[in-house]
């Protein structure tokens, strides 16, 4: 995985707020004082044009329990359309902006936010999803980092996960249930398995295998954590249990996401690349 562009140009940030505008080769990148000098913790939100959403999001990580754990807060844009970068930049310590004409991948964003984390213990949490518990979430990544950081047999954490509970139906609790234990089921099988909704991940390991694959539309965070798998352990703590919005549900059915989701895996594990040509937003 590469690092952010040595060829990056620092210049005052226009609008007066507390920070600079750093642009490069890929997008700016917008730096606001950080909470902690050393963060040993780095919360990666990818966004695009999340204006309803992202900030409910970042508000689930107050200022106090990100100084409590170490932690900072990135936002990786994919070239947001709306307000997202404008709210981003009220929240976050690093946004990262994609300037590019072409799109983006959630993948490459995701890529995009970890050039710019300075913790060993990377967090990807997409921007409509927030912890059931954020006290339980944070204690846990703290004692992960402090604790378990010579238990390089387990590499990754699979995050359990809901529909929020002001739009949970039955057919979510079903869906949800079972895809939960199935994740589970296919980690205790050394597949290798984690949602995207939210993903914790050594630095070490996550450098060791490349990251996320920028090519992939669909299926990267499966492909991404077959190859951890292959490194060392995935974990799962009930802490990690985080809340989604079903928008994507809602829009499409539980069939025909769940019909997606396995052409993509087979994708990956056969052909080593998405079937998806582009990953449809939902908003």
């Amino acid at each position: 995985m590469s690092q952010p562009s040595a060829s990056t140009v620092v210049i005052p940030k226009h609008s007066g707020t507390e920070g600079l505008v750093a642009a490069d080769a890929h997008g700016r990148v917008f730096t606001r004082q950080r909470r902690v000098l050393h963060p040993t913790i780095s919360i990666i939100v990818p966004a695009l044009n999340e204006e309803k959403l992202i900030e409910s999001t970042l508000r689930a990580f107050p200022p106090e329990i990100l100084a409590r754990c170490n932690a900072e807060v990135i936002v990786s844009d994919g070239g947001s359309h709306d307000r997202t970068v404008e709210i981003a930049e009220r929240f976050a310590d690093v946004v990262v902006v994609h300037t590019e004409q072409r799109r983006q991948t959630i993948a490459e964003g995701r890529n995009r936010g970890a050039e710019y984390a300075t913790g060993d213990l990377l967090v990807f949490i997409n921007a409509d999803t927030v912890p059931r518990d954020v006290k339980a979430f944070a204690r846990a990544l703290l004692e992960i980092a402090t604790q378990d950081a010579m238990d390089m047999r387990t590499v990754a954490y699979a995050c359990p996960v809901e529909v929020m509970p002001q739009e949970r139906r039955s057919s979510d609790r079903i869906f949800h249930g079972f895809f939960n234990n199935y994740v589970r089921f296919l980690n205790l099988l050394r597949v290798g398995m984690g949602r995207g909704e939210c993903q914790v991940i050594w630095r070490d390991a996550f450098v060791a295998v490349g990251g996320y694959n920028n090519a992939m539309v669909a299926g990267e965070d499966f492909e991404l954590y077959s190859r951890l798998a292959r490194r060392g352990r995935i974990g799962h703590s009930e802490a990690f249990y985080v809340y989604e919005s079903p928008r994507r549900f809602r829009r499409y059915g539980y069939i025909r996401v769940l019909f997606s989701w396995t052409i993509n895996a087979l994708a990956v594990i056969f052909l080593r690349r998405s079937m998806s040509h582009q990953w449809e937003e939902v908003r």
